[in-house]
């Protein structure tokens, strides 16, 4: 099976700010770009940090409220830091949590999970900034047509595991959601299947309808003998 890498996925053009990037000119880049974050680079093009509007709102939400209607934050010691710096280096999530344009969309989404983060810088293999990943760009595999997740399976699954007893397995799909039919010459090879098809990009689901084949031969010639 080929995977949808990163590197397809990922935005080239990258809008970014460096180490020394005054905070307001970090505010208007955001907004002349409609984007949430930025990488902050430093001066060797490499990924040192992200800032966010997050990180940019902390130092409004640090601010007295004179109307006393809302009570100040209790912020850590490092998060006060950050909100009362002024420049990228000092305002920034760091150090930046990076993705490699081979990596497969499993792979990028788990490292966001495992980080918290909602975008990936992507750098070579010299950590320079090649391009940036979110989690809209990862959902984009879902976007596959059903009839090419349905010919994949068929071909790259069902294909390659029939000489092993999956000869008699159909797959159907909508939705994204594949339901397999049919029988298999073992039912250890029935788990198999599943795994393999939730791996396909877009799938969503996978159901199984599996019988072992002499079941099912037998349950034919009991429909004959009938």
């Amino acid at each position: 099976m080929e995977h949808r890498t990163i590197g397809e996925l990922m935005t080239r053009q990258v809008v970014s700010v460096q180490l020394d990037t005054p905070f307001k000119d970090i505010a208007q880049i955001l907004a002349d770009n409609a984007v949430s974050a930025v990488p902050v680079l430093d001066g060797l093009g490499r990924p040192a940090g992200i800032v966010s509007e997050a990180d940019l709102l902390r130092k409004a939400a640090d601010r007295s409220d004179l109307s006393g209607r809302t009570p100040l934050p209790h912020l850590e010691a490092w998060q006060r830091a950050r909100a009362e710096g002024c420049t990228a280096d000092a305002l920034m999530s760091a150090p930046a949590v990076c993705a490699h344009p081979e990596w497969t969309v499993v792979e990028a989404a788990r490292l966001m999970e495992v980080q918290n983060v909602k975008r990936l810088p992507v750098v070579d293999e010299t950590e320079t900034l090649l391009g940036i990943v979110s989690r809209s760009d990862l959902l984009r595999v879902f976007l596959r047509q059903d009839k090419a997740i349905q010919e994949e399976i068929s071909r790259e699954i069902i294909g390659r595991t029939a000489r092993l007893g999956a000869a008699g397995v159909t797959a159907d799909v909508v939705q994204g959601q594949v339901a397999l039919h049919g029988s298999v010459a073992e039912p250890l090879l029935t788990p198999v299947l599943v795994r393999m098809c939730a791996g396909v990009d877009g799938v969503v689901s996978v159901s199984e309808d599996l019988k072992p084949a002499m079941a099912a031969d037998s349950a034919k010639g009991s429909g004959a003998r009938a």
